[in-house]
């Protein structure tokens, strides 16, 4: 790829503050590590994003497609060619009777304040999960007994020829912590989720409550990715890992976090090698003593 005629076209269709060389990702990921990505862009209109990929097709050129970096590990290599992020470039939302639609880039946090002011009720389980509307679609984000599928209608998505679909609940194929966008390449552009009116006072206090658990039992002051690996089939990623003894187990800059298990944090002066490490340690020693063979939920990419 030649970057400099790449970023030359991508000044055609972009603004030159929205385009950015050589850009490390550690500034775009919550778990604060990551090379560099050749070129990151932030497109701000459907058509813009449409014609950056019309471009990264014409010009074959690698890509990758994040909201903002709440679930990723990107490795200390980078990425090559072009990542498109979609985070505060598409964060517009309406909130109409008890429908809303979210643009994709909107975080869960943001909008979930202005749900609780509208007095609706069943998005209080993602109010405080970290992320955006398209990134807890990706993966069917939940918590406290709720998932996005329980309040989803319709997704908004462009397909990699810049195509756009509305796909029903049916149609995103929504399981457990994946959906259809974990097997075909769509860009989530907004979604409308359906609620019901319902007491502010008892949102309210759901939503502390909601609140008050993750600080009291998340390491809330040290960059993660949130849960490091997926609910093995009847157990729990964190009691496997206590149970192994791992509690607290440091390498390097990662840690195995002292207040909940289930979450590898960065101490602050870690890189993507001591995170993978540490990952690895864990899994194998939880196979070597349950046979349970950790699956991590957070998407691991780039060059090592």
């Amino acid at each position: 790829m030649n970057k400099q005629y790449i970023y030359n076209s991508l000044l055609d269709i972009i603004d030159k503050d929205d385009i950015k060389l050589d850009e490390p990702m550690k500034k775009h990921i919550s778990f604060r590590v990551g090379g560099p990505a050749d070129i990151l862009v932030k497109p701000r209109t459907e058509n813009q994003l449409k014609s950056v990929l019309k471009l990264i097709k014409k010009e074959n050129i690698p890509y990758l497609i994040i909201g903002n970096g709440s679930n990723l590990l990107i490795k200390d290599g980078g990425i090559r060619g072009i990542v498109i992020e979609i985070s505060d470039n598409f964060n517009d939302f309406q909130i109409e009777g008890t429908k809303v639609n979210i643009q994709s880039g909107t975080l869960l946090s943001v909008v979930g304040k202005a749900i609780l002011r509208a007095e609706l009720k069943g998005f209080e389980f993602a109010s405080g999960i970290p992320g955006t509307i398209g990134g807890a679609l990706a993966m069917n984000a939940g918590a406290y007994g709720g998932e996005m599928k329980d309040i989803v209608k319709s997704v908004r998505l462009m397909d990699m020829d810049g195509n756009i679909f509305d796909f029903t609940k049916e149609q995103m194929k929504f399981e457990y912590r994946k959906s259809i966008l974990a097997k075909q390449e769509y860009i989530v552009l907004s979604a409308e989720v359906e609620l019901e009116k319902g007491n502010y006072d008892e949102i309210k206090s759901t939503m502390a409550d909601f609140t008050q658990r993750r600080v009291t039992k998340q390491p809330l002051s040290l960059p993660s990715a949130g849960s490091t690996f997926k609910r093995p089939p009847g157990n729990f990623a964190g009691k496997l890992i206590e149970d192994s003894g791992l509690r607290g187990l440091t390498l390097r800059g990662a840690q195995v976090s002292e207040k909940h298990c289930g979450f590898v944090v960065n101490l602050g002066n870690a890189d993507a090698k001591d995170l993978l490490d540490l990952m690895y340690v864990v899994k194998s020693t939880v196979y070597s003593k349950y046979g349970v063979m950790l699956e991590e939920e957070v998407k691991i990419l780039g060059e090592e």
